[in-house]
């Protein structure tokens, strides 16, 4: 690999070509390929996330895919952690669509302090009997207070849960644990792929089809079975709330197939204003052939 650079990052919309690609890198350079999307990390949902399957991953080592049981809630900070357990020594191709992901790796991470849930849930009660929250939280954490918003209930909640919890406030526990990135600043580069908008739609719609196809519903019932809460994480997975509904009788597969791509396409718009927002400063290119061409060109990951 060129330079100092030791991690190569693609990010991207859903159905953009991003496990594709990060496969020809990983070949280019001998290196290995890491999931950075947080549906791919579940075991349950290999077809409806898009995880890469036997045949993509042949010849390619793989790491991060598929590891984790649906039952568990799959934190930024768990994903780190078996992040920097990886093995050392080859070029590293983290490739996903989770902005948290990538912002944790290289900006570092600040993780959620510890709270009861007997902490969370009498302040519940408090909020449900009428007291004023957010006066409560300026007497006990003023600038806290002032950063919040009267009517921003969830978070004058938290910020309380964790002052009862730790005796100090959210932005000072935050200030305490923040943990360097384990990437540092010059020792990779990262491509956003940003295809035409319609384009990347359509291929959207023909995906959900095809993972129909596949076998996608009957993994949504072996879901369904294992009776997990719905607001598990990989629950929330594009699709899979929509397709209970069918298997539940509540709508036809062809509706749940229209809403789980029309989430799936509203998906894809939140990711490039996340994008717009904290990757501004990555190249951005259309598809595989313009990234390739733009390192050949550099000379930075890959050799002309």
């Amino acid at each position: 690999m060129a330079g100092d650079i030791e991690a190569f990052l693609i990010a991207g919309p859903t159905a953009s070509g991003k496990s594709a690609l990060a496969v020809r890198l990983a070949g280019m350079t001998g290196g290995i390929v890491v999931n950075a999307d947080s549906m791919q990390v579940y075991r349950d949902l290999a077809i409806l996330s898009a995880r890469p399957d036997a045949a993509e991953q042949a010849g390619v080592p793989h790491h991060l895919f598929g590891f984790v049981d649906g039952a568990e809630e799959f934190t930024v900070g768990a994903w780190l952690r078996a992040v920097a357990g990886l093995p050392a020594g080859r070029p590293r191709i983290f490739v996903g669509g989770t902005g948290l992901y990538f912002k944790a790796l290289t900006e570092g991470l600040v993780e959620t302090p510890p709270v009861h849930p007997e902490i969370t849930a009498a302040i519940a009660a408090r909020a449900a009997a009428g007291e004023d929250l957010h006066a409560a939280l300026a007497r006990l954490d003023p600038e806290g207070a002032a950063r919040l918003a009267p009517a921003d209930g969830p978070r004058i909640q938290r910020a309380l849960a964790v002052r009862e919890a730790t005796g100090t406030s959210l932005a000072q526990w935050q200030a305490d644990h923040g943990q360097k990135p384990l990437l540092a600043p010059g020792s990779w580069r990262g491509v956003f792929l940003a295809p035409a908008r319609e384009a990347l739609y359509a291929r959207i719609d023909r995906r959900f089809e095809t993972m129909i196809g596949q076998g996608a519903l009957q993994e949504v019932a072996a879901l369904r079975a294992r009776g997990l809460p719905a607001n598990r994480g990989v629950m929330k997975a594009h699709g899979v709330p929509h397709l209970i509904r069918h298997l539940a009788g509540e709508m036809t597969l062809q509706e749940a197939m229209r809403l789980g791509r029309q989430d799936t396409r509203n998906y894809a718009k939140r990711q490039f204003t996340w994008a717009r927002k904290f990757m501004a400063d990555w190249r951005w290119c259309a598809d595989a052939e313009a990234v390739l061409d733009l390192l050949r060109s550099e000379g930075s990951f890959i050799s002309p």
